[in-house]
Protein backbone atom coordinates (compact mmCIF):
# COMPACT_ATOMS: atom_id res chain seq x y z
CA UNK A 1 0.00 0.00 0.00
CA UNK A 2 1.26 3.46 -0.88
CA UNK A 3 0.49 4.84 2.61
CA UNK A 4 3.04 2.53 4.22
CA UNK A 5 5.67 3.41 1.63
CA UNK A 6 4.95 7.11 2.20
CA UNK A 7 5.36 6.83 5.97
CA UNK A 8 8.56 4.83 5.54
CA UNK A 9 10.03 7.50 3.24
CA UNK A 10 8.95 10.36 5.52
CA UNK A 11 10.42 8.56 8.54
CA UNK A 12 13.73 8.00 6.71
CA UNK A 13 13.90 11.65 5.64
CA UNK A 14 13.28 12.95 9.17
CA UNK A 15 15.44 10.46 11.06
CA UNK A 16 18.31 10.90 8.60
CA UNK A 17 18.63 14.67 9.02
CA UNK A 18 21.47 15.77 11.31
CA UNK A 19 19.85 19.15 12.01
CA UNK A 20 16.62 17.54 13.20
CA UNK A 21 18.54 14.96 15.23
CA UNK A 22 20.32 17.80 16.99
CA UNK A 23 16.88 19.07 18.07
CA UNK A 24 15.21 15.78 19.08
CA UNK A 25 18.05 13.29 19.60
CA UNK A 26 18.90 10.09 17.73
CA UNK A 27 15.63 8.31 18.64
CA UNK A 28 13.45 11.40 18.46
CA UNK A 29 11.41 10.34 15.41
CA UNK A 30 8.93 7.57 16.29
CA UNK A 31 6.00 5.76 14.76
CA UNK A 32 4.17 5.82 18.11
CA UNK A 33 4.32 7.47 21.53
CA UNK A 34 6.47 5.46 23.93
CA UNK A 35 5.80 5.45 27.67
CA UNK A 36 8.60 7.32 29.40
CA UNK A 37 10.15 8.15 26.05
CA UNK A 38 12.57 11.05 25.81
CA UNK A 39 11.27 14.41 24.69
CA UNK A 40 11.20 16.40 22.56
CA UNK A 41 10.08 13.93 19.93
CA UNK A 42 8.17 13.61 16.66
CA UNK A 43 5.45 10.96 16.46
CA UNK A 44 3.50 9.80 13.43
CA UNK A 45 -0.18 10.31 14.22
CA UNK A 46 -3.26 9.63 12.12
CA UNK A 47 -3.07 8.76 8.45
CA UNK A 48 -6.20 8.96 6.32
CA UNK A 49 -5.89 7.53 2.79
CA UNK A 50 -8.48 7.44 0.04
CA UNK A 51 -8.68 6.78 -3.69
CA UNK A 52 -8.83 10.00 -5.66
CA UNK A 53 -9.70 8.86 -9.16
CA UNK A 54 -10.86 5.29 -8.53
CA UNK A 55 -7.86 3.89 -10.36
CA UNK A 56 -4.32 4.92 -9.47
CA UNK A 57 -4.27 8.20 -7.52
CA UNK A 58 -4.47 8.14 -3.74
CA UNK A 59 -4.63 11.08 -1.34
CA UNK A 60 -3.05 10.68 2.09
CA UNK A 61 -3.59 13.08 4.99
CA UNK A 62 -0.76 12.56 7.48
CA UNK A 63 -0.53 14.06 10.95
CA UNK A 64 2.83 14.44 12.65
CA UNK A 65 2.93 15.35 16.33
CA UNK A 66 5.82 17.30 17.84
CA UNK A 67 5.89 16.79 21.63
CA UNK A 68 7.88 18.93 24.06
CA UNK A 69 8.29 19.26 27.84
CA UNK A 70 9.21 22.94 27.53
CA UNK A 71 7.16 25.60 29.32
CA UNK A 72 6.42 27.52 26.15
CA UNK A 73 5.77 26.71 22.49
CA UNK A 74 9.13 27.78 21.10
CA UNK A 75 10.87 24.39 21.18
CA UNK A 76 7.94 22.65 19.46
CA UNK A 77 7.69 25.46 16.90
CA UNK A 78 11.40 25.28 16.05
CA UNK A 79 11.19 21.50 15.56
CA UNK A 80 8.00 21.84 13.49
CA UNK A 81 9.68 24.44 11.28
CA UNK A 82 12.55 22.02 10.56
CA UNK A 83 10.10 19.19 9.80
CA UNK A 84 8.28 21.48 7.37
CA UNK A 85 11.57 22.37 5.63
CA UNK A 86 12.36 18.68 5.21
CA UNK A 87 8.96 17.49 3.98
CA UNK A 88 7.12 20.32 2.21
CA UNK A 89 7.46 19.74 -1.55
CA UNK A 90 10.01 16.98 -0.88
CA UNK A 91 10.77 14.56 -3.70
CA UNK A 92 10.71 11.31 -1.73
CA UNK A 93 11.31 7.94 -3.36
CA UNK A 94 8.59 5.43 -2.44
CA UNK A 95 8.72 1.65 -2.76
CA UNK A 96 6.01 0.48 -5.15
CA UNK A 97 4.46 3.91 -5.75
CA UNK A 98 5.30 7.35 -7.06
CA UNK A 99 4.91 10.49 -4.98
CA UNK A 100 3.10 13.14 -7.02
CA UNK A 101 3.36 15.79 -4.31
CA UNK A 102 3.69 16.32 -0.57
CA UNK A 103 2.56 19.59 0.95
CA UNK A 104 2.33 21.03 4.43
CA UNK A 105 -1.29 22.00 5.08
CA UNK A 106 -0.95 23.61 8.50
CA UNK A 107 0.28 23.39 12.07
CA UNK A 108 -1.66 23.81 15.30
CA UNK A 109 0.30 24.41 18.53
CA UNK A 110 -0.83 24.38 22.13
CA UNK A 111 -0.55 22.75 25.52
CA UNK A 112 -2.08 19.27 25.72
CA UNK A 113 -4.68 19.38 28.47
CA UNK A 114 -4.13 15.98 30.06
CA UNK A 115 -0.31 15.87 30.18
CA UNK A 116 0.47 19.62 30.06
CA UNK A 117 3.09 18.89 27.36
CA UNK A 118 3.47 21.25 24.42
CA UNK A 119 2.11 19.79 21.20
CA UNK A 120 2.47 20.95 17.61
CA UNK A 121 0.18 18.99 15.29
CA UNK A 122 1.37 19.19 11.70
CA UNK A 123 -0.86 18.20 8.78
CA UNK A 124 0.52 17.09 5.44
CA UNK A 125 -1.27 16.10 2.23
CA UNK A 126 0.38 13.66 -0.14
CA UNK A 127 -0.77 12.35 -3.50
CA UNK A 128 0.61 9.05 -4.77
CA UNK A 129 0.08 6.92 -7.87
Amino acid sequence: MAANALVKAMFARLSGDAGLQALVGPDGVRDRMVARGKMPCIVFGEIDSRDEDGETLQVHLVTLEVWSLAEGRREAQVIAARVRELLHDAALALEGADLVNLTHRGTHTGRETKTKFQLAEMRFRAVTE
